[in-house]
């Protein structure tokens, strides 16, 4: 049985302790055990990496992190319950969207709270959760799908703008209040932005919209999630 670490002293290599530092390290996440049951929190921040990598001085999540991580969530028995803290400026469309679909079907309790903000795919990752809360403060940028790079200007392009564009909406609506008509007039709305179109929207104007669930840091998402963990359980007896 491994003694508690005491103050100044480092942990040993294989203790809870040090297993617990290097997540946070590694993962951004941390896992509690309390009474009320165990909870794993992982952030999502920065930009979210896809198939090319971001310079060194870029803040990532990436993908092929995250993804096998959910899975291993989903499966542990360890584990009660999930909270997700959004503070992301977005980035690949594809693969923000890709982790927001697996923490949709999970079928563990969820819950997501925007903190500073959730910009672009950070929308669909924000709502992915079975509850999403925001803090007074956050911001989220919505706008059309755009890409940089080289954009071949043919039809078929601008096609496949489209239906990306149309998934997004639809999983958006799909887990919000917010209608896909209502959604998509954010997107293309002139006045917000200076040099582009979309909108940007605080945490008590998303919740009023019907993007987020409710205005709440920390304290009100954890009671949501521990609340959700004790009817799971109650549902299981």
């Amino acid at each position: 049985m491994n003694e508690p670490t005491k103050p100044g002293q480092q942990p040993e290599e294989n203790s809870p302790e040090a297993q617990a530092a290097q997540g946070i390290l590694d993962f951004g996440s941390a896992l509690t055990r309390t009474a009320r049951g165990n909870v794993y929190c992982l952030t999502i921040i920065g930009q979210i990496e896809g198939h090319n990598t971001a310079p060194n001085t870029a803040k990532t999540t990436k993908y092929e992190h995250v993804l096998p991580l959910l899975v291993k969530l989903e499966e542990s028995e360890e584990v009660d319950g999930v909270l997700f803290l959004l503070n992301t400026v977005g980035g690949d469309v594809e693969a923000g969207l890709a982790i927001a679909e697996l923490i949709a079907s999970m079928t563990k309790p969820t819950v997501s709270i925007v903190l500073g903000g959730s910009h672009s795919i950070g929308v669909p990752l924000a709502v992915a959760a079975q509850r999403s809360f925001a803090v007074p403060s956050a911001a989220m940028t919505i706008h059309p799908v755009r890409m940089s790079g080289t954009v071949i200007a043919a039809p078929q392009t601008y096609s496949y703008f489209q239906r990306l564009q149309e998934r997004i909406v639809a999983f958006v609506s799909g887990h919000s209040a917010i209608s896909a008509g209502a959604f998509e007039m954010l997107m293309l709305k002139k006045d917000d932005m200076a040099a582009d179109v979309g909108s940007v929207i605080y945490g008590e104007e998303a919740v009023r919209l019907g993007l987020i669930d409710r205005v709440g840091g920390l304290a009100e998402g954890l009671e949501c999630l521990y609340r959700q963990i004790g009817e799971t359980k109650e549902a299981r007896r």
